[in-house]
């Protein structure tokens, strides 16, 4: 049997509130320092279907993602150029052009809200990377 759609049906679109800028925001930046022999690429997850290349970081080098709190709902952020706060939520960093496999998350959670470091080697195996 097929059914058709009435125009009643159809999905309903309605204007999302951006926030903007850093209001009532606290400053969290994460600097990931790169003790491995590899290139690490970086990516943060900003929805299920979108993400966010963070870049790459060289061995001996290091890396720092300027990520903003939201205390009041528990949110970390990324700004992009017009200071629309993107809701973060993953952010890894893996060995590059196996990235995903061999990924280490960074915790968002509320207690990681300040300013920290982590510094990123290769697992004993060096089958995936490991930061603390």
């Amino acid at each position: 049997m097929l059914w058709l759609s009435s125009p009643a049906a159809a999905v309903e679109l309605r204007e999302i509130e951006v926030r903007r800028g850093t209001d009532g925001l606290v400053e969290a930046p994460l600097t990931v320092s790169n003790a491995s022999p590899e290139v690490l690429s970086c990516t943060a997850e900003l929805a299920h279907w979108y993400s966010k290349d963070m870049g790459t970081i060289a061995p001996g080098a290091r890396s720092t993602f300027a990520l903003w709190f939201d205390p009041e709902s528990g949110t970390f952020s990324l700004l992009n150029a017009g200071e629309d706060n993107m809701p973060v939520e993953k952010l890894w960093c893996g060995f590059a052009g196996r990235a995903y496999e061999t990924r280490a998350a960074f915790s968002l959670a509320r207690a990681a809200a300040r300013e920290r470091s982590v510094d990123c080697a290769p697992s004993g195996d060096h089958a995936r990377l490991e930061c603390e």
